[in-house]
């Protein structure tokens, strides 16, 4: 059963049930914030990426991830931030997933990519970047790539007519890169340095060329 809170919003005093909604973990397990009941929630002033996310701890195979932070629209047009009780041993090391999108974006604008946009949420498999011409997905799993990931991506790029590229910090399987050959969807790995290499003829065409 999920679970749930009681939300009142403390500028129009209405009371909301407040559903938390869960995840898919890179396992396959179901990923939710703890709430918090002893916190009240509080209107959204402003914006900034870093605080758009929640680090939480997959229960099933100990995995850290970040998820987009809970929130509750009143009607009378706050944003409520649903408070959670954050695991502060689950921190993604080094901040890893706002550095493997930091470090796509500089790469994607040293290829002549210039007006690059982050998507305001995060996919279960990644985030998207979106620019004149193309979009790039970054996965900043622990685990590879999957054939699944690249087909998803390629489809939702030629939706939209841009170039679909992929980075990833752990790389991809042998079907993830098979599946990007036949496509034409450049892969790229995320080294250890913050780095994107190039990991198939794709990815190598388009280092080479540029946008």
């Amino acid at each position: 059963m999920s679970e749930y809170l009681t939300v009142r919003c403390p500028v129009c005093r209405r009371a909301h049930r407040y559903t938390l909604p869960s995840y898919p973990c890179a396992c396959g397990a179901p990923v939710a914030p703890p709430l918090d009941r002893h916190r009240p929630a509080v209107p959204v002033a402003h914006r900034a990426w870093q605080e758009e996310w929640v680090t939480v701890r997959c229960a099933a195979c100990g995995l850290p991830g970040e998820w987009p932070r809970p929130e509750l629209g009143c009607p009378c047009g706050t944003s409520l931030r649903i408070p959670v009780a954050e695991d502060r041993t689950a921190a993604a090391p080094d901040g890893q997933v706002r550095d493997a999108v930091a470090a796509a974006e500089r790469y994607l604008r040293r290829l002549g990519y210039r007006d690059l946009r982050r998507t305001g949420h995060r996919l279960p498999s990644g985030l998207w970047l979106r620019g004149h011409g193309v979009l790039a997905q970054v996965d900043p799993a622990a685990l590879p790539a999957t054939e699944r990931d690249v087909e998803c991506l390629w489809l939702a790029a030629l939706a939209e007519s841009r170039r679909g590229v992929h980075f990833s910090r752990a790389g991809h399987s042998d079907g993830a890169r098979a599946r990007g050959d036949a496509l034409g969807v450049p892969l790229f790995l995320i080294d250890r340095d913050g780095v994107p290499r190039p990991v198939n003829p794709p990815a190598d065409g388009l280092d080479a060329t540029g946008a």
